[in-house]
This record gives C-alpha cells, structure tokens and sequence, in this order.
C-alpha cells in the first residue's frame, strides 16, 4: 500500500522542495473535457529542482505517477487515480535564450540575424507562449494561437495545427529521463528523424519535459500587426468551427494519409455525426471532435471512441487511431 502521508513528509521536510501537495485533489476542472474522479496525490512543484525531488521521492516510495500539463489531449478515469499526479501548472515562464547558452555537445550554433532562440519551461500555456512572441515580434507560432494546453504536451504530441507541426519550429529539448529509478538530466538538439506526423521520441517512455527551444523569425516592430492578425485568423478559425463549444479534447483521432481523406470526414461519411453515449457524442460540427454534452462520464467517452474505431472498420476497412489519452493507460 502506498505511503503516501511518508512522501508528503518528505518533501514538506526537504529544505529545497516548492509548491503545492495535495490528497484527493479532484482532476475534472483540470481538463478541457472535464471528466473524471481525485487524484491519491498531487504534486505542483514550483521550480526545476522541486520537479526532481518529487520524482525521485516517488519513485524511492514506489509510488505510481504520471505527469499532467493542461490536461488538453486526456480523459481522466472516473475512479481517478490510483497514484500521483505530478501538475506542470506553477512551472511556467519563456525568455529569449541566448545561442551561446546551448550546450557544448551541440557544436557551432550559428543563427541568421533575423533568427532567435524562444525557450520556456514545459507548463507554459501555448497562450502565454504565443503572447510572448507576438509582443517580441517573434514569428513562427501563429498557427499555435488559441491551442489549448501547454508546451510541454504540445512537444510530447509533436502538436499540429493548420499543416504545422511543433517539431518545424523546434531546436532544442531538455528533459528527465527516470527510466533506470533516478533521475538523470538530458538535452536534446532537434533530430527530424526521431519525429513524425503527432509522434515524439518522448512518447511512451519515463521521461518528462522540463523546457522546450522554439527558433523564430525576428520580424520589425512595424510587422508586429501582421504577427497579431495571424493569431487571430487562427484563433477566429477554430472559434468558428466550435472548437470551444463543449469540453473537448479536440481532435480524436489522428488523420492517416494513407487513408485519402481527414479522419473527421471518414467519421462524417460513416454516418456518425451526432452519435451518442450517455453524455459524450460526436460533435455534429466536426467528425473527428467528441465533446462531453450532458455531464459524460470516461467511460461514455471510451465507449464512443472504440464504437466509432469498429464502426468506421466495418465499413472502410480503415482502423482509426486515438490520439486522446486515458489516463489509466499512464499507470
């Protein structure tokens, strides 16, 4: 049985150690599909070092966690978890990141003049971010404005928006790999061979993303406008096609070119628009949205989802996947 009030001592006790613990926290309002049950333990360190300490305290108590950001791509179980949540929420802040900075095993880092380095730590609102860039004249994130979520889970999903992926603009990650019981620091110069279409090397494996290194495009302040009216086409966008409606978690499923057309028309062509479980249902504006419409449950949720993959299998012979996550798959 989990000690937990031991680990709670522990990091009250550890001179270093910031931020908020917490027992039967409810995780419901921390997502955007708002479902869900209490975590057994939830941690919100404030800083680098604290992540460390809860990390390696949980993992010397044996202690089941995972890490949760804004909680914009997971449907939370409705018995809630079993284990720890570790919240990326207080762990949030950007600043230009000068290239003399970066690591030695990184070589040479050579910039154009226009070009600058963006790093932040991984609980920073993709909001925040984008308000960031756009007040610094900074282009590149347009695509991103009104993206749910923070940047670390953009960088863990290798998000993309409107034909742009994270990983185009991306230079560097750091991150802590705790995959051998301790925890070891690690930084990552961007590798276009370890990325894909929504995959990132640090997709199923005990590693957890502290900061991310956008490089921008410097523009003058002249053009900061036409930096401001790009976020806001973007934003107006998926304003227009319901994003922000009912909780959701976005799209559902992933699109598969090999498929010919977007998942969402495939749902919409399978005659599923609008089909319900208890309280989930696929959205009548878009296929590849299911939003929580009468108080759903994560098992209403699950259920949509596996109706709509065997649905979808029947008719097309195409096996959609998931990009939604259960939390209970993170145990």
């Amino acid at each position: 049985m989990a000690d937990y009030e031991a680990l709670i001592q522990v990091l009250h006790n550890h001179d270093a150690f910031k931020g908020k613990i917490s027992r039967d926290e409810p995780l419901a309002p921390k997502t955007t599909f708002k479902v869900g049950g209490n975590a057994d333990l939830f941690i919100a360190p404030e800083n680098y070092y604290s992540f460390q300490i809860a990390i390696e305290s949980l993992l010397k108590f044996q202690i089941p966690f995972f890490i949760l950001g804004g909680g914009s791509n997971i449907v939370m179980n409705d018995e809630g978890v079993k284990g720890a949540v570790i919240s990326t929420q207080a762990f949030n802040d950007a600043e230009i990141f000068p290239a003399g900075d970066c690591p030695k095993e990184f070589g040479k880092i050579e910039l154009d003049k226009n070009q600058v380095l963006v790093t932040c730590f991984s609980g920073t609102p993709m909001a925040s971010l984008v308000n960031f860039c756009t007040d610094k004249n900074f282009s590149g994130l347009e695509q991103f404005a009104g993206l749910p979520g923070t940047v670390g889970g953009a960088v863990y999903m290798n998000a993309r928006c409107f034909e742009k992926s994270i990983s185009d603009i991306l230079f560097s990650v750091s991150y802590m790999d705790y995959s051998e019981g301790k925890v070891t620091l690690k930084k990552d110069r961007y590798n276009p061979s370890d990325w894909a279409y929504k995959k990132s090397p640090y997709q199923n494996n005990k590693t957890f993303i502290t900061t991310a290194t956008f490089i921008l495009i410097r523009k003058k302040e002249s053009e900061k406008p036409l930096i401001q009216n790009e976020c806001k086409k973007y934003i107006n966008e998926r304003v227009s096609k319901g994003h922000f409606k009912y909780p959701s978690a976005g799209s559902v499923f992933k699109n598969n070119h090999a498929f010919g057309k977007p998942s969402g028309q495939i749902i919409d062509e399978a005659g599923l628009k609008g089909y319900q479980i208890g309280g989930a249902k696929i959205a009548d504006f878009h296929g590849n949205f299911i939003i929580n419409f009468n108080k759903a449950s994560s098992k209403d949720i699950e259920q949509l989802v596996n109706h709509t993959i065997e649905t979808v299998q029947k008719k097309f012979g195409f096996v959609l996947e998931p990009e939604i996550i259960f939390s209970d798959k993170l145990l």
